[in-house]
């Protein structure tokens, strides 16, 4: 699950994260906060609340680009976008275990991230054309799927990802899939739970 506090409304600090309470009982093992222009208290503050909302399952909650935030709540770890610091730098100043994840958009970055290490898994994307991402080509599954087999860390789908396309995500050999509005929507957050 990545978070994106606009789709819930006035009421997001609530409803966002019952909505990470949801998919934690509901077995999602990961959550991203991507909550990128939120200042670093209230990230902070919002961090803290979706790890009490997972307390109790084996959800993961990661942050977004911020290690400092991720550090000072007590995350269990951070996502790297493209352009942020090598996983390496990161790594080495994080406790163990301290998960890190990397967004990769080709073959040649995916090899190159896994190859200098430091990370425990890539998100690649756009896999399917996405209303988050407008502009962005989408790669198809069998871009995924070469990644998936050409790198020794599990890759995770992002871009366009619903419940109809999980099977597509499946059959490329993907570790998993990401996404926002497949757990923002309601409907769509029922289909899924009831797929698992």
């Amino acid at each position: 699950m990545i978070t994106d506090r606009r789709r819930y409304g006035a009421a997001w600090p609530v409803q966002l994260v019952a909505r990470v309470a949801a998919a934690a009982r509901a077995g999602i093992q990961l959550v991203q906060v991507r909550e990128r222009d939120l200042e670093g208290g209230a990230l902070l503050a919002l961090v803290r609340d979706c790890l009490a909302a997972v307390h109790g399952t084996a959800t993961r909650v990661l942050v977004n680009d911020r290690t400092d935030v991720a550090l000072a709540a007590g995350a269990h770890g951070v996502h790297l976008p493209g352009d942020a610091v090598a996983a390496a730098a990161v790594r080495a100043i994080t406790p163990s275990p301290f998960l890190i994840g990397r967004s990769v958009h080709a073959l040649d970055e995916a090899q190159r991230v896994a190859t200098a290490g430091g990370v425990d898994y890539l998100m690649f994307g756009t896999v399917f054309e996405s209303s988050s991402k407008p502009g962005f080509a989408a790669a198809g599954t069998g871009a995924l799927a070469t990644i998936a087999a050409s790198v020794p860390v599990p890759v995770l789908a992002v871009g366009g990802v619903t419940a109809d396309r999980i099977i597509a995500i499946r059959g490329s050999g993907a570790a998993g899939a990401a996404a926002i509005g497949l757990f923002a929507d309601s409907s769509s957050f029922d289909t899924l739970v009831s797929a698992l």
